[in-house]
């Protein structure tokens, strides 16, 4: 049996588009979709029902869907890719800050 996804978890945003002269809805785990209204209220009740259908055809059709971000269990590690450059840099940094390689990454990222 196939797991029941609940839209309520999704990630959206209502953002103002310039080029629309409208406000567009989205939501973050299907990147394709998006509704354009006249308000953010609108825009927002678009998207949200647009998702419902379309996790509804899904399910009927037997195609997998994403799972919300707020639902996925993350473990604080990725990998990053750099330069041998950069890295050798980031390493020097690091040890005149007298701080992990990881320290001054987390650092740099969250801007802390």
């Amino acid at each position: 049996m196939m797991q029941q996804h609940n839209a309520d978890h999704y990630t959206y945003r209502v953002r103002w588009s310039n080029e629309d002269h409208a406000y567009v809805g989205t939501v973050a785990e299907l990147a394709s979709l998006s509704w354009i209204a006249d308000t953010q209220a609108e825009a927002f009740a678009g998207i949200r029902a647009l998702v419902d259908d379309v996790l509804a055809d899904m399910a009927e059709t037997g195609e997998p869907a994403p799972d919300a971000i707020a639902d996925r269990s993350y473990s604080g590690k990725f990998v990053i890719r750099v330069t041998p450059e950069a890295h050798r840099q980031l390493a020097l940094d690091a040890a005149e800050q007298h701080v992990s390689l990881n320290r001054l990454a987390t650092s740099r990222l969250i801007g802390a």
